[in-house]
């Protein structure tokens, strides 16, 4: 029997990036709006990019498969 092809979630690619090393990259949360009670250095901090946890990893892979 041929295996069945599993979709991307469309959500997760536009989320989640691959690296070489097989990390995910994810961007921060909390940076979006109510900035005005942020202080500056908070949302500096949240421009940059991060992995993802090794515990939450696997869950993610298997949204997407094909990258």
């Amino acid at each position: 029997m041929p295996k069945i092809k599993t979709k991307t979630h469309s959500g997760a690619k536009k989320r989640f990036k691959l690296t070489k090393s097989g990390k995910i990259k994810r961007a921060h949360a909390f940076k979006r709006h109510n900035t005005a009670k942020k202080n500056t250095k908070r949302i500096r901090g949240l421009r940059k990019g991060a992995y993802m946890d090794a515990t939450n990893a696997i869950a993610i892979r298997q949204l997407i498969p094909y990258k």
